[in-house]
């Protein structure tokens, strides 16, 4: 799959090497590559990234080419080390001297004890940008800590405060740490890449990272003095806004402003709600929503979902159907929007995919990477040839497992 012809991307000749595993990292990785940057993933020997045997199909799984790995590594190289061996860590720091940026999610102090830190490294390139991503970060209590995402959730607040009163603590659905760990290195790393002089430690907690998206409920603790609850599918900030049942499956309605809340009670026929002393003004609404709920439901069970949500966003009332994925990656707004990435001949998986590219378009453009993911190893000898190794060099390193 090549990508259109155009104004160079936004990292094109940045070299990044991804020593990381399975989500957090790969996932920062991933937006780089779609920036342009170019991708060399760093992995186990006879291994690889765990991600390579998670997912649901398990026959992927099996053959190394996971789902999970297919998700974040297309249009990366792989070359595999044994960075406990000296002769595949001396590699690494051949490969350091030639990068802009090394992105890592070992526990801290692992680099350290591989002989391949930031200050070794930083001496062998000095504007080297070095990301480190762990659980909760380089220092503190809980550095030494293993961390998945579900631990992080939970540390975090994420847990208390999703779901209600009956099912709180909930986990979010999807990998919400890893995947804003991610977010927050490869923002990181785009600016770090824009300074001078270049060359930087960065440090990303992906405890930290989640704590940041959570602005509104962190605010309403520190200022407000509000102890965060979990509200289900309400907002707690207006009413009516949430989550209401229709004919034929749930609809979202956030009539937030006192307009809308006006144009959708008489949308629905209505008025009398709006004299109702309960309804009257916006705290009124809020102390008072399972009930007005209620009495909107009466009308919104009556016709399906889309109806509804089409004749609320004439009006100028956010609105909108619960999708399943399935359905939203179907719809028009996102099938039309060159959201989906096809690779039509992917090596170790033999059939075509579907992958998502990067959330964001570039002057009309959604950016892209021309390579699927790779299966295990296959750029180690072409990346290792042009650090300057013989093909005999090459093959007694292969043959005594340093690659």
């Amino acid at each position: 799959m090549a990508t259109d012809a155009g104004p160079p991307a936004p990292l094109a000749g940045v070299r990044v090497l991804d020593l990381t595993n399975v989500l957090a990292g790969p996932f920062a990785c991933h937006q780089l590559a779609h920036l342009g940057a170019e991708v060399i993933k760093v992995e186990a020997v006879g291994r690889g990234d765990l991600a390579r045997n998670l997912g649901a199909d398990a026959d992927l799984s099996a053959r190394g080419m996971g789902i999970s790995f297919l998700a974040q590594n297309a249009g990366k190289a792989s070359l595999t080390l044994n960075l406990k061996d000296p002769r595949g860590a001396e590699a690494l720091r051949r490969l350091a001297a030639r990068a802009d940026v090394l992105v890592e999610n070992f526990r801290p102090g692992v680099m350290e004890r591989l002989g391949l830190g930031y200050e070794t490294l930083r001496a062998v390139n000095p504007r080297l940008i070095y990301c480190a991503i762990s659980g909760f970060g380089q220092g503190g209590p809980w550095a030494d800590r293993p961390a998945y995402d579900q631990i992080v959730q939970g540390a975090s607040g994420v847990m208390s405060i999703t779901g209600d009163a009956e099912s709180a603590p909930l986990r979010v659905g999807y990998p919400l740490a890893d995947t804003v760990g991610g977010l927050t290195a490869a923002m990181a790393i785009s600016a770090a890449l824009n300074a001078t002089p270049r060359g930087a430690f960065i440090d990303v907690s992906m405890l930290e990272a989640v704590l940041a998206t959570m602005g509104w409920v962190v605010s309403n603790h520190l200022v407000g003095g509000t102890a965060p609850v979990p509200n289900g599918n309400e907002n707690p900030t207006s009413a009516p806004s949430g989550t209401f049942q229709c004919a034929d499956a749930p609809i979202n309605i956030a009539a937030n402003k006192d307009e809308q809340w006006l144009a959708l009670a008489r949308l629905l026929e209505r008025d009398d709600l709006i004299a109702d002393p309960r309804f009257a003004t916006r705290e009124d609404r809020k102390a008072n929503r399972h009930a007005l709920r209620a009495e909107l439901e009466t009308v919104l069970t009556a016709r399906p979902a889309r109806d509804w949500a089409e004749a609320l966003n004439a009006l100028g009332v956010p609105a909108g159907e619960v999708l399943t994925v399935p359905e939203v990656l179907a719809h028009p707004q996102v099938r039309d929007r060159d959201f989906l990435a096809r690779f039509e001949d992917v090596p170790g998986v033999g059939r075509p995919i579907d992958l998502v590219r990067i959330g964001a378009m570039i002057d009309g453009k959604r950016p892209s990477v021309a390579a699927p993911p790779p299966v295990l190893g296959q750029d180690s000898a072409e990346i290792l040839s042009d650090l300057g190794y013989s093909e005999q060099e090459i093959e007694t390193m292969r043959a005594e497992g340093v690659t």
